[in-house]
C-alpha cells in the first residue's frame, strides 16, 4: 500500500478471498473484480463452476500454484484456494485523500488497535452510513480487511470511504499536521459528546478492545470526551461507541451544515 502523494493503482482494490466471497464478489455486478487468482489444484467442480462464474462477468482468472494465494491473502487457513481483486473506488491512501480534502471541512475516524475483524467491519459499515468522509484503516495493528470485516459490514467496505496508511500514528501524523484536531473516546473523560465543542476538520482516534488509544497516538491527542451512560455501564463495545459517535456528528451536520458541528 502507498501512502505517499502519489497513489499507486493498487490503492484502489482490496482481496477478497475464500469461496464465499469470491463467488458472492463476482454475482455482485454492481462491483468491478479484476482478477481471480485460483489454486490449481483446486476440485474440479469447484473450479469449472468459478471459471464458469468469471467467465459470465469477462473476469480473467489465472490458475497459480497455492502458496501465491496464500501470499495474496496473508492467511493460509480461510483462502480455500482462490482471492479476488476487487475495486473500491473511494479507497485511497492518506496522503492523497488530504490532498482531495484541500482545506475544506471533513471528519474521519482513525482505527488504532481495533484487532477483531467484527468490530472493524461494523465500524465501517456505520462511518458509511452517516456520512463520515475518511475512515483510516491501517495495514498494520488492525484487523485485515477479509472476508470476516466484509461480512461485518454488510458489503459497505467496497463503496466506503476507506483511508489507507501503515499505521495509526503515520496517519494520525499525517493528519495532525494538516491541520485536523485530534479527538480520542475515552470513559474517564471530563467532557461529554454531547456537549463537546467539534470543529470543522477533525479526526477521531477509536482505540482498539482491550488497551484503547495506543501511546504514541493519544500523544497527538488533544482533546478527550465521553459518551454518558446510566445504569453503571462502564462503557460500551467499540463498534457501538464509533456507531454512536458517528451519528452524533450527523445529527449535529443536520442542524448545523457541514462545516459546523458546535451545538
Amino acid at each position: 500500500m502507498s501512502t505517499g502523494a502519489e497513489a499507486s493503482p493498487r490503492d484502489r482494490y482490496l482481496t477478497v478471498f475464500g469461496r464465499r466471497p469470491v463467488f458472492e464478489a463476482l454475482a455482485d455486478r454492481s462491483l468491478h473484480v479484476e482478477r481471480v487468482f485460483v489454486d490449481r489444484d483446486l476440485d474440479r467442480e469447484l473450479l469449472r463452476q468459478l471459471k464458469d462464474s468469471a467467465r459470465s462477468r469477462s473476469v480473467p482468472l489465472r490458475l497459480v500454484p497455492r502458496e501465491v494465494v496464500t501470499k495474496m491473502s496473508h492467511n493460509g487457513r480461510q483462502h480455500q484456494g482462490m482471492a479476488a481483486d476487487v475495486l473500491v473506488p473511494h479507497m485511497t491512501s492518506t496522503a492523497s485523500w488530504l490532498e482531495s480534502v484541500g482545506a475544506r471541512p471533513a471528519t474521519c475516524l482513525v482505527l488504532d488497535g481495533i484487532t477483531t475483524p467484527a468490530n472493524v467491519g461494523m465500524i465501517i459499515r456505520a462511518a458509511s452510513a452517516s456520512g463520515i468522509d475518511g475512515i483510516v484503516v491501517p495495514t498494520a495493528g488492525v484487523a485485515d480487511i477479509g472476508p470476516l470485516v466484509v461480512k461485518a459490514s454488510a458489503g459497505t467496505v467496497f463503496r466506503a470511504p476507506l483511508v489507507r496508511a501503515r499505521t495509526a500514528l503515520e496517519a494520525a501524523g499525517l493528519l495532525s499536521r494538516a491541520g485536523f484536531e485530534l479527538i480520542s473516546l475515552e470513559a474517564a473523560a471530563g467532557t461529554s459528546l454531547w456537549d463537546a465543542n467539534i470543529g470543522p476538520r477533525t479526526a477521531f482516534v477509536v482505540g482498539g478492545e482491550t488497551d484503547g488509544v495506543s501511546g504514541a497516538v493519544g500523544k497527538l491527542v488533544t482533546t478527550h470526551i465521553t459518551i454518558p451512560m446510566d445504569a453503571e455501564v462502564e462503557s460500551l463495545n467499540v463498534a457501538t461507541a464509533a456507531s454512536v459517535l458517528c451519528f452524533e456528528l450527523a445529527r449535529r451536520r443536520s442542524r448545523h451544515g457541514t462545516a459546523e458541528l458546535t451545538d
